[in-house]
């Protein structure tokens, strides 16, 4: 069985990072060990949320870990809320990082053209060395925008995403995926570029008009999910994008009206059936 180190928050209540990570992983038949840079009560979409920094904690989980030989088959970092913590991970990924580790990367701190409220530029260009020592990473088109310093676009074609491909692998990662990309209308999905190849490879669906807290995790959470089962990464980037779909046109049915968060729940049994059927 394939192993996974995942470092992210943990949000107690709110269906996103390790809330996620941790069985959609695990459903997908991999082992998912956890690293928690903090706790929140809920994720920030809440007001008044509680939050406790674990970044004291993170060296010595990781010092125990190498006393115990622990090896991991890929790494797959999520949201980190300082430029001390991505300097943290950027350290472990060298520490843990063997001949057969994958590193993944989803570089999350913004969307829709913003930076999330608590970061900054200088945050993104250390999220941009943390993108440098990975083998993948999935940014969004705002997150791409501003890791390469290029201009953001809302109404874009295909030659725009094709240069923030480029843009990006210039960070270093082998391969790069941007995620929300629509190529025509109607149609949402992703666009990737594999520097070592040279090819592009773009997959969309239908767009589900709802958007929902956390389905960046759940889409990264998936891929990462994917490619230890053996899937090319096209195939998990379409295995993410059709399961966060699917996920989403869900939740919209439940007539609670779930404004926090995704009913990924209740759509575990159809990840399991299509990764099988992808399998085979």
């Amino acid at each position: 069985m394939k192993r996974i180190l995942t470092i992210q928050d943990i949000s107690c209540l709110g269906k996103c990072s390790l809330t996620v990570a941790l069985p959609l992983i695990s459903a997908m038949g991999v082992e998912t060990v956890i690293l928690p840079t903090a706790v929140l009560s809920t994720h920030t979409m809440f007001k008044g949320f509680t939050v406790k920094d674990l970044a004291d904690q993170i060296r010595p989980i990781a010092a125990h870990w190498k006393k115990e030989e622990i090896h991991f088959d890929a790494i797959y970092t999520g949201y980190l809320g300082t430029e001390e913590e991505i300097d943290t991970v950027i350290d472990l990924i060298g520490e843990f990082r063997d001949e057969d580790t994958l590193v993944f990367v989803d570089p999350a701190m913004g969307d829709n053209g913003k930076l999330y409220p608590a970061f900054d530029e200088n945050y993104a260009k250390r999220n941009a060395l943390l993108c440098g020592t990975a083998d993948i990473i999935v940014p969004n088109i705002t997150e791409a925008a501003f890791l390469t310093g290029a201009e953001y676009r809302e109404e874009y074609g295909q030659d725009y995403v094709k240069d923030l491909l480029e843009r990006l692998s210039g960070l270093g990662a082998k391969k790069t995926a941007l995620t929300g990309v629509s190529l025509s209308e109607g149609k949402t999905g992703v666009m990737g570029f594999d520097t070592v190849s040279g090819e592009y490879f773009a997959y969309q669906n239908d767009r589900v008009p709802a958007a929902y807290h956390g389905t960046g995790d759940i889409f990264s959470s998936v891929a990462v999910g994917g490619l230890m089962n053996g899937l090319t990464l096209p195939l998990s980037l379409q295995l993410a994008a059709d399961y966060t779909a699917h996920t989403i046109e869900v939740t919209m049915h439940n007539e609670k009206k779930p404004w926090y968060g995704v009913d990924f729940e209740a759509t575990i049994p159809k990840l399991v059936e299509e990764l099988a059927r992808l399998k085979n």
